[in-house]
């Protein structure tokens, strides 16, 4: 890039070189294309009733054993339990005259229905479906009964209004969780998609929402919501947003994007006087997601908005040296749940698309660190001509932010709810909602770096697994063209380095569709992915697709699956079997099957390729797994060397490829795989070089000519082999040995004992499909008369139903 100093140019080499290195592995190590999954029975697909489900909402109930989905204009419930997979449907169009209102209010037609875009459990009975009724939104419950049962019936004279619950626009998102028949969302509530809230609704309580205010939520896009409680006081619950905004401390970056997590106290009523019916305890902070570079210059994957030409870039970091930024925004956050249910790990994917380059990161967030961030200095700004820094006067008892609770309280200055806190906290909380240090992820970088892939990355779930040597939280994670990756990150012992082990690609839906959710069930062993086509039930593991051999097994690293001595199968924890071979970490089989026949996994039968001077000549070797290395070795006077390739002799992903073949390359060729420290052989080819001299003086015979060299030496009589290529469409039975005769003599000098591997050599380089069908069949029917002519020659048949005898020779 122009105009960049020799200082700029090693920031950019040093991220650029550390995304590389973060990527270099993340290749999948298994595939499985729509057909694989369903031949293996490890996915089901619903697309509903009538074909075509426009899937927005879905909530997985494993107390019932239920799958609840929401599309346009339709409900639907499914049956998980083993024996079927039973489903029923409600119907649940806008109501009467409010689809013909929308379009007249000049909204697109296909926008005017009712998109299910909320479904919560709401008691032991009944959920709560809410939906955009055509730009009206409205809500229902929904009598599902109890565990066991399969009911599923709505009363729609019970449907109420829907607003401030879900948006009145289908595209715009959301987010939403229920607690104690309290509904608390993160959207824009009104028609226009302006006025963006966060909002408490139902329940015995008033409304709840925030101040129409910039600096509490500047242009918002909610991804996540969730109750986590801080310590065990209920009281002192909170419920914690994930949304990215405009940042307004981002000076001198117009329309900078910030990830956020915000909270706010779920007992929060506002204030008496200051704060009405407004949240009194919110507060927000930010979410930094970036990779550590060269001189202590950080990769930041955390704004939307600022994409770049290499000249704005360049004048970027000139005036920004100490953080290098990117165009970054939060795709979807992911909440692990651990024993501690305070303590529960937040997995967050990010995103960029810029003029420098194109990526995605996912980083892993823990609660102390979060609550750091929420316990430090705020965030604040004098004027508008001084710069935002850490607020240092004397902060208001009690702290803004804290929730009115035993922890809170203190002798003599106890607070029963928010109202009873002072107008001074109320007016620092309202002024001062941005706490100053930002929250940096666990390791101080990403667990997972892509960087120019062809697709993107748009939803994560992780299950955290059980292995032989620890615990691995495996990451699941939809693309925009309905795949799914399953993920591990390997954390290098005391180093901060991590590698990312891609196990597998799995291609869910049979045309390509962005994944708008997944789901998954730790009970089933199961994933359910949804787009607008429909959901898929997904196993989480097959470990019988690894492969028949302790070394295959080993190799895919799949926390699931280990080596029980006979075959790859589900690893189960405290098992009573004592036989079973798994490597996470290393992936290293020669050490854990040692015992094991390692060369069941070699292919070592010779396979003889002929190829022709001059011309060029390809062998045919693809690795069992794309992280695998292949090297190719030549064997010479017993030795075995390593072939030099140049722009005449070229490794290709498929084989190796000689682009004009010299007489010298004669030799046997062994093609080895090498994956973590062990190699196999894959191929071994004996090359054998045909003098160009020969085949040139061959080609240039007149095939009308029958050269002795055409018949076979023992009998005399003409080989009944010809290439497909003799089978063209003006082709007979009559014209066979008129074409190509020349090719007799190039099989005659190779000799009659390998004469099989060149036949099925050239039909496979020189036969399309068609022809070989052809081939086949008019061989067949060549074969039935001839035995047809032997059967009437057997029993004195006239001359006219005798084959002619020059075709009999050649079969004989």
């Amino acid at each position: 890039m122009k105009g960049f100093t020799p200082f700029l140019s090693t920031i950019l080499v040093g991220l650029l070189v550390a995304i590389a290195s973060a990527t270099k592995l993340n290749v999948p190590r298994l595939r499985l294309s729509y057909k694989d999954l369903l031949s293996t029975n490890r996915s089901s697909v619903f697309t509903g009733h009538h074909g075509q489900l426009s899937l927005t909402a879905i909530f997985l109930d494993e107390y019932r054993d239920r799958l609840f989905l929401g599309g346009k204009d339709v409900l639907y419930s499914i049956m998980l339990g083993p024996a079927s997979s039973e489903s029923k449907e409600i119907y649940w169009p806008p109501l009467p005259g409010k689809r013909e209102g929308c379009v007249e209010t000049g909204k697109e037609q296909n926008e005017c229905a009712n998109y299910v875009r909320l479904l919560q459990p709401y008691n032991r009975t009944h959920l709560l479906a809410c939906g955009t009724g055509a730009f009206q939104p409205m809500c229902v419950f929904i009598n599902v009964g109890h565990r066991g049962e399969h009911v599923f019936t709505m009363d729609p004279q019970n449907e109420g209004n829907g607003r401030g619950k879900v948006p009145h626009d289908p595209s715009l998102p959301f987010a939403s969780t229920f607690r104690g028949g309290e509904l608390y969302t993160g959207l824009t509530a009104d028609f226009l998609g302006r006025d963006s809230v966060i909002l408490r609704s139902m329940g015995g309580r008033p409304t709840m929402r925030t101040e129409t205010d910039e600096k509490l939520l500047h242009d918002p896009k909610f991804i996540a919501a969730h109750l986590i409680p801080d310590s065990d006081d209920r009281d002192d619950d909170k419920v914690y947003f994930f949304f990215t905004e405009k940042a307004m401390e981002a000076e001198g970056r117009e329309g900078a994007i910030h990830t956020r997590v915000g909270r706010v106290c779920a007992n929060d009523v506002g204030g008496q006087r200051v704060l009405v019916s407004k949240w009194s305890t919110f507060i927000k902070a930010r979410l930094i997601c970036s990779v550590p570079g060269p001189h202590g210059i950080d990769t930041h994957f955390n704004q939307l908005g600022e994409i770049y030409t290499s000249t704005q870039f360049t004048h970027h970091i000139i005036k920004h040296t100490h953080k290098y930024h990117c165009a970054f925004q939060t795709e979807d956050v992911f909440l692990l749940r651990t024993k501690d249910e305070r303590n529960p790990d937040v997995y967050a994917i990010f995103s960029t698309i810029s003029n420098v380059f194109q990526g995605f990161a996912v980083c892993v967030y823990r609660m102390a660190d979060i609550r750091e961030a929420f316990n430090g200095p705020f965030a604040h700004k004098e004027g508008p001509d001084y710069q935002w820094g850490a607020y240092e006067g004397r902060v208001p008892y009690p702290r803004p932010g804290v929730c009115p609770s035993k922890i809170t309280n203190q002798p003599g200055r106890e607070f029963a709810s928010t109202k009873d806190f002072p107008d001074s906290v109320l007016h620092f909380a309202r002024s001062h909602p941005l706490m100053w240090r930002p929250v940096y992820p666990a390791l101080r970088q990403p667990v997972l770096v892509k960087a120019n892939i062809p697709y993107k990355l748009k939803q994560i779930v992780v299950d955290r697994v059980e292995a032989e040597d620890g615990q691995y939280d495996v990451m699941f994670i939809g693309t925009d063209i309905g795949t799914v990756l399953k993920v591990i990150a390997l954390h290098g012992g005391n180093s901060l380095e991590t590698e990312e082990v891609t196990l597998e690609e799995l291609q869910v839906f049979k045309v390509p569709t962005p994944i708008t959710s997944l789901d998954i069930s730790v009970k089933r062993q199961a994933l359910y992915v949804g787009s607008a086509a429909g959901v898929a039930q997904v196993k989480l593991h097959r470990c019988e697709t690894y492969g028949k051999a302790c070394a295959e097994c080993c190799l895919a690293r799949d926390p699931y699956c280990a080596w029980d001595g006979s075959s790859c199968a589900r690893f189960i924890p405290n098992s009573k079997r004592r036989y079973r071979r798994q490597d996470i970490r290393h992936g290293n089989p020669v050490l854990q099957c040692v015992d094991q026949n390692l060369s069941d996994v070699d292919v070592t039968e010779d396979r003889v390729v002929y190829g022709t001077e001059k011309n060029s000549t390809f062998l045919e070797c693809v690795p069992r797994s794309p992280q695998a290395t292949v090297t190719w070795l030549v064997q010479h006077n017993d030795r075995n060397e390593e072939v030099k390739l140049d722009d005449r002799v070229m490794s290709t992903e498929q084989g190796l490829l000689f682009r004009r073949l010299f007489h010298q390359d004669e030799g046997v060729y062994i093609c080895h795989s090498r994956e973590h420290g062990f190699t196999q052989i894959l191929a071994r080819f004996t090359l054998e070089v045909l003098h160009g001299e020969t085949v040139d003086e061959l080609m240039g015979r007149d095939n009308a000519g029958q050269s002795d060299s055409f018949k076979d030496r023992s009998t005399g009589n003409y080989r009944a082999w010809m290439p497909c290529s003799t089978y063209g469409r003006s082709s007979s039975l009559g014209q066979i040995g008129q074409s190509r005769l020349w090719f007799k003599d190039i099989m005659q000098l190779i000799g009659p004992s390998n004469l099989p591997h060149v036949e099925e050599y050239c039909e496979r380089m020189w036969c399309n499909d068609k022809l070989r069908r052809k081939h086949k069949s008019m061989v067949e029917k060549y074969r039935q008369a001839q035995e047809g002519a032997r059967k009437a020659r057997s029993k004195g048949s006239s001359e006219r139903n005798r084959m002619p005898r020059d075709l009999s020779r050649r079969e004989e």
